[in-house]
């Protein structure tokens, strides 16, 4: 194992770990200076002077000059010729033109066993990927494969590589699809996914390469470190070993935080950075079903902006001294958790919480007897993860659920202060430019921006702004009908599981065959959105919409225009809309875009409820301004969106920092 092709000279590895991993750096104010100057300045102008494409384009140039060579290769050449390029790696690091080389061969090997060939686009990703940048690459433009490149390359040096996906089905499916690959060139790979035991895992982390999860990976992280017992250090574990102390579970399942290259690295790194990771286990009995009862009939006896108030957009709610009041009287006859005020509040507060801020199909779903948490940002469930202070049991009381266990917390970690740790960090994204300075600032790592393989042939209609909900269906109905007359599939991307089972309803009355695709259907993600692309198909799909999951289109169905993209209510991130589109258009296909919205959208109600007032007066007065009411509109709703998930992000780095020195001031780590 050798990581030191990988390690800049400045990066410092953290003293006492079980495993190599980079030590979190202290700026001070001199270095914040210092990064503005270089990053805000001093890069801005060298890109007027140098093209970032053309640089990028040497790697191309150094991969083609081997290419008659490789190409006239026998596979036992080419093999012979992966185990020379394993000494030079380690010994010289990656310049250019030993990279060209390597991707040269990686590319020739791809050939042989995948039947796939890198483009030019790709060569240029792979390399800002092994160089640790954060490529944005536009949807289907083969981001899987352009990401053996870098892999290959660093897994041939000897660092061990995670590829981070954001579900089991995708690393699963690419360490399969790829093994060939790396087979071919003496490379284990495999697949960390849900379900697996700790023996099971570390066999799978032994491999060259290994696809997983970011969750699957940040909870095996933090078991190794529960399961050292604060000992973190080789020598701590091997003395305990010669002692007969330690176990195969005490031993780390990780071999080290080396090169991680991150899948869809927007919503890893932004989205589902917002709250951190925690280990727990069940802390004692379940909860007293009759003390939840009782809470949720105590609030909903409470009067909204009497005896407490709330806060949508940032979600929580708020007892006034009438509110206290009344609870007081109606709990002076009770006895137990009822007679500390403090308990009696907490309880109270999280059964209004449960009732006016968790909307079952919206933020979760109940299935078999559980409720199970809906990610807001990819419509997927979270399988066994639960809210935390009793919230969780309180919403299954509310759903008639039996309540579990509460959960005590082991460990924690942000997503933030994970990947700072990696040796080297790069990753991969369709979308990453509305984010780059924050990704910058928080990872340390910049964005490259790949140009399209070949031009783009997506149309996109004007927006459509209705004013409400009915009448957004039935502007979404008619654009159905036409695209069925002429036989071209359909999408309709929604922002949760309800109104996806509202437009569903509508399509069912109107007799319309379609799919249907939401957090209940999540098991069947990637063969539904793989068929959207058949002649005359309707799909209904929530936000998730396949990431990961190409959609080729059948025959004939070029030549009718491509796949129909509709987005019927905004997300918080216009990342997230860029996503939904990009399931159209791909590799110069042709495809269309069709935006229709309402001024009832939960969006809109939440993030700009004066502004959509003022919207609706617009559109009474002259309809032709609505597609400046729309634009003003989504640009204020976006933002107030996007900066409060950004603060929520900074106080989970702050909060998981803070928990990070208690820890270590008892002597303990995460």
């Amino acid at each position: 194992m050798n990581s030191a092709a990988l390690v800049p000279p400045w990066v410092k590895i953290a003293p006492g770990r079980a495993y190599p991993e980079r030590a979190e750096p202290t700026l001070g104010w001199h270095d914040h200076v210092a990064e503005f100057l270089w990053y805000d300045v001093a890069k801005p102008l060298a890109r007027t002077v140098f093209n970032p494409t053309r640089l990028l384009m040497r790697v191309v140039v150094e991969c083609d000059r081997h290419e008659a060579t490789l190409f006239q290769a026998t596979d036992d050449e080419l093999k012979s010729k992966a185990g020379a390029l394993r000494l030079r790696l380690r010994r010289e690091g990656f310049p250019v033109a030993l990279a060209g080389e390597t991707f040269a061969l990686v590319r020739e090997a791809a050939s042989r066993t995948l039947g796939l060939r890198h483009f030019p686009t790709q060569l240029m990703a792979g390399w800002a990927m092994l160089r640790g940048r954060l490529v944005e690459m536009e949807t289907g433009e083969g981001k899987s494969l352009a990401a053996t490149l870098p892999a290959c390359a660093a897994a041939l040096a000897g660092a061990p590589v995670h590829i981070v996906t954001v579900n089991d089905y995708l690393a699963a499916r690419d360490a399969e699809e790829m093994k060939p690959l790396y087979d071919f060139l003496g490379l284990g790979v495999g697949a960390a996914v849900q379900g697996m035991t700790r023996s099971e895992k570390r066999a799978v982390y032994r491999n060259a390469v290994v696809y997983c999860t970011n969750k699957e990976l940040a909870f095996d992280y933090l078991r190794d470190g529960v399961a050292r017992s604060g000992q973190r250090s080789r020598l701590h574990h091997r003395l305990d070993k010669l002692a007969g102390r330690a176990t195969d579970d005490d031993a780390p399942v990780l071999r080290g935080l080396h090169f991680a290259i991150v899948d869809e690295a927007d919503s890893v790194f932004i989205d589902e950075a917002r709250t951190p990771l925690i280990l727990s286990a069940s802390a004692g009995d379940a909860e007293d079903a009759s003390v939840l009862e009782r809470a949720l009939a105590l609030a909903a006896d409470l009067r909204w902006g009497v005896d407490f108030e709330i806060d949508p957009v940032e979600r929580y709610c708020l007892l006034t001294a009438t509110g206290r009041d009344k609870l007081s009287a109606a709990t002076r006859e009770l006895d137990g958790v009822w007679q500390s005020e403090r308990k009696r509040d907490e309880q109270v507060l999280q059964a209004l919480s449960a009732i006016h801020l968790f909307e079952r199909d919206k933020h979760y779903v109940v299935a078999d007897g559980k409720v199970q948490i809906v990610d807001e940002n990819t419509g997927r469930i979270l399988p066994d993860r639960s809210w935390e202070r009793g919230l969780h049991q309180i919403i299954e009381v509310k759903e008639d659920c039996a309540p579990t266990q509460r959960r005590e917390t082991l460990a924690r970690l942000t997503y933030q202060r994970l990947f700072r740790r990696y040796l080297r960090l790069s990753g991969i994204t369709g979308t990453a430019k509305e984010v780059a300075r924050e990704i910058r600032a928080v990872y340390g790592l910049d964005v490259v921006r790949i140009p399209l393989h070949r031009p783009s042939q997506r149309h996109n209609t004007t927006p459509r702004l209705c004013s409400t909900k009915d009448e957004k269906w039935r502007v979404v109905e008619r654009v159905v009908k036409v695209a069925r007359q002429t036989g071209a599939p359909v999408l309709i991307g929604t922002r949760s599981v309800q109104a996806s089972e509202e437009i569903s309803a509508l399509l069912r009355a109107l007799g319309v065959d379609h799919a249907l695709l939401n957090a209940k259907q999540d098991d069947a993600e990637a063969e539904i959105v793989a068929l959207a692309g058949e002649l005359g198909r309707v799909t209904v799909a929530t936000n998730m919409a396949g990431r990961g999951t190409d959609i080729k289109l059948a025959d004939g169905v070029r030549g009718l225009g491509g796949l129909n993209v509709i987005l019927t209510e905004y997300h918080e991130s216009r990342r997230i809309d860029r996503q939904l589109f990009g399931r159209c258009a791909r590799q110069g296909d042709p495809g269309a875009c069709h935006t229709i919205v309402s001024l009832e959208d939960d969006f809109f109600l939440a993030n700009s409820p004066w502004l959509c007032a003022q919207a609706a007066r617009i559109l009474k007065m002259d309809s032709r301004l609505w597609p400046l009411a729309l634009g003003i509109l989504r640009l204020h709703a976006q933002y107030v969106a996007e900066s409060r998930n950004s603060r929520q992000r900074v106080a989970s780095m702050r909060s998981d920092q803070r928990w990070e020195q208690i820890l270590a001031f008892s002597g303990r780590r995460e």
